[in-house]
């Protein structure tokens, strides 16, 4: 959290609408792709300015415009000028920190997502933000880095496969967004295995480390709750068919990905219970090893009670204790100390205390 304080206070003072790149990902050249399709007739370029989209807004058809890595902002302000965006909207793209949102500006609508991925098992699960402008005959996505999470639905296109070819603007944008949300099933299915190993563990062999993922693991979910609970507001919104932007039979299909983002909600709240009764696990695990080393301890010290006692006994060494003299005496002793040892072990295995 202070991490996004202090990028948010470079802003300080700054007129609304001041393009700042706020993210932290510079290492993606910015790419910019279009693809053009209309029923099986499809175009795929890679383009240098926004102004070359022009000509294929003019096209009937859907344009999509594909941007990665939105840290240059020369490239991506030439933006507003051609599809007519609000300052605020690019000023959202590139603040990368942006909770998952929808703004209706009535010629389009801006959408903000949250793609969750998997790094090295010592950062977790990262998030990075997708932002989609829906218009009439155009979906602009704004990606901060390189990522194939688009892949099945740009080679649908090109393949010219299933529905897409022939629907508008609006089901790119819901393909787009329920690929999104299908990432989560598979992200949250690695979290999932992660939860059993860590909860094997913490019954098994209870240990200060596993503590420490314990709490890694509640930060990851609370990141990952902040990203997928506001998506449902979003959808929600879209599927109710408030923007004339949004078709009714696109409306049924974005209901589909709104029951699926409830799913992912109820699977993020059932780990977070999980976790939650973890460390509960994990003092009840501490306890009962404590338990059995006492209970051993307890044994033990009790088991050399009586024997301890004859010890000191014939350890007084007074002249009037005729088992000192005796020849027999000392292997006599050692044998009623075994026997009492004996019988006492087994008195407690019987009661089964041991």
């Amino acid at each position: 959290m202070s991490r996004v304080m202090k990028k948010r206070s470079r802003k300080a003072g700054m007129p609304p609408g001041t393009l700042i790149y706020l993210g932290d990902d510079k290492s993606t050249a910015t790419r910019i792709t279009l693809l053009h399709y209309a029923g099986q007739q499809v175009v795929e370029k890679e383009i240098q300015t926004a102004e070359e989209c022009q000509v294929f807004l003019d096209t009937p058809g859907v344009c999509w415009i594909s941007v990665t890595g939105v840290h240059e902002v020369e490239k991506l302000a030439p933006f507003g000028k051609v599809f007519n965006l609000h300052p605020l909207v690019l000023e959202d793209v590139l603040n990368t920190d942006q909770r998952p949102k929808l703004e209706d500006y009535g010629e389009y609508i801006y959408i903000v997502l949250r793609q969750l991925k998997n790094s090295s098992p010592s950062n977790g699960i990262v998030t990075e933000q997708i932002s989609l402008v829906l218009g009439r005959n155009f979906v602009i996505s704004f990606l901060e880095s390189e990522s194939e999470i688009f892949k099945p639905v740009k080679e649908r296109i090109l393949q010219t496969r299933g529905r897409i070819c022939n629907q508008g603007a609006d089901y790119l944008a819901y393909a787009l967004m329920d690929m999104v949300v299908d990432n989560y099933f598979s992200i949250f299915e690695n979290l999932g295995e992660r939860i059993e190993e860590l909860e094997e563990l913490l019954i098994s062999k209870p240990a200060p480390e596993q503590m420490r993922n314990l709490h890694a693991l509640k930060r990851e979910l609370l990141s990952l709750r902040k990203s997928v609970w506001p998506l449902r507001e979003v959808l929600s919104a879209l599927q109710r068919g408030e923007s004339t932007l949004i078709q009714k039979e696109t409306g049924l299909y974005l209901r589909d990905v709104y029951d699926h983002t409830i799913q992912v909600i109820d699977t993020l709240e059932t780990y977070r219970d999980m976790l939650s009764g973890m460390l509960d696990i994990y003092l009840s695990s501490l306890s009962n090893r404590l338990n059995q080393v006492m209970k051993v301890l307890t044994v033990v010290s009790t088991i050399f009670m009586p024997l301890t006692f004859i010890a000191g006994v014939y350890g007084m060494n007074f002249h009037n204790m005729p088992e000192l003299g005796w020849r027999w005496g000392y292997p006599t002793v050692l044998l009623l100390m075994a026997a009492i040892a004996a019988g006492m072990l087994i008195f407690f295995r019987r009661k089964k205390w041991i």
